[in-house]
């Protein structure tokens, strides 16, 4: 029985066909796909103790190749809204996560990495002064974008749940902070209230965006309850809330600095994330 076993087991290790695995790029071209480590934002704090996430400070993920020009270029993925977090999948090498589940912040960390990985450093983009409004070329360092951590406990160790007193009706709100899975559920609900209604844009994203982060207010987590309250919520409450998650949220800092060569002028600008982002320009 033993000997059957182990036979079993060293199949598996060699392939089912008996033929040792081998890894032609190494071994016949001499080239090894490089493997990048990348810190996670959140470091794990608000995924469930049954997640492969769960106080994961660091994930591995290998250099962009040909595969994933093909998953960019896939119109079926395009279409579909999900082309990032296929791109992202294939390139992650830790077992068992699933993108989807992921904090939009650690998944935007994610995507940075894999163009860096893919294409350099280096991304140029057209942006607008904020100082004369002048649109210009820019060029920007991916490497510098500051890393925002998670520096605010959840309500629970490994849960996605936190905690924010809104200023004038005094209500204690629990808020949790997007994931992957929650991003392409908004996207194809606005895209069959487009479909719905010829010319209609997204004019409720604030109010979307805020029902889907709370969870709770005061101990009710009815979701038409909270809907109508979010949409009902004094302005400043609304306000205070969104700069708090805006504050608090892990993620990237994508911002960097630019100097207009019109009106000399230096200002901070957000980077902004068009299509040459994973095509840059030569």
């Amino acid at each position: 029985m033993s000997k059957r076993k182990n036979e079993i087991f060293g199949a598996q290790a060699m392939g089912q066909t008996g033929i040792p695995k081998s890894d032609v790029m190494r071994d016949d071209f001499g080239w090894e796909i490089p493997v990048e480590t990348v810190p996670l934002p959140s470091e794990g704090k608000v995924y469930d103790p049954s997640s492969p996430l769960s106080n994961k400070t660091m994930l591995d993920i290998k250099a962009m190749t040909a595969k994933e020009e093909d998953i960019l270029t896939s119109r079926a993925l395009i279409k579909k809204g999900t082309v990032i977090t296929s791109l992202l999948q294939s390139c992650i090498l830790d077992p068992g996560v699933n993108v989807s589940d992921m904090l939009t912040g650690d998944r935007n960390a994610l995507m940075v990495a894999v163009r860096v990985t893919g294409y350099g450093v280096d991304y140029r983009a057209d942006v607008t002064c904020p100082a004369c409004d002048i649109k210009s070329q820019q060029n920007f360092n991916l490497g510098e974008l500051p890393i925002r951590r998670l520096t605010i406990d959840p309500v629970s160790p490994g849960e996605n749940r936190f905690a924010f007193t809104l200023p004038v009706t005094k209500k204690e709100v629990h808020f949790k902070f997007l994931t992957g899975n929650d991003e392409e559920e908004m996207n194809i609900i606005a895209e069959r209230k487009k479909a719905a209604i010829p010319g209609m844009q997204g004019d409720s994203l604030v109010t979307s965006r805020l029902a889907r982060s709370v969870v709770s207010v005061n101990g009710i987590a009815d979701k038409n309850k909270i809907n109508i309250f979010v949409d009902r919520m004094p302005a400043q409450d609304s306000r205070k809330l969104r700069a708090y998650m805006d504050a608090n949220e892990p993620g990237i800092e994508m911002k960097s600095w630019m100097s207009c060569d019109s009106c000399g002028e230096t200002s901070e600008v957000e980077l902004p994330m068009g299509a040459n982002f994973f095509w840059p320009r030569d």
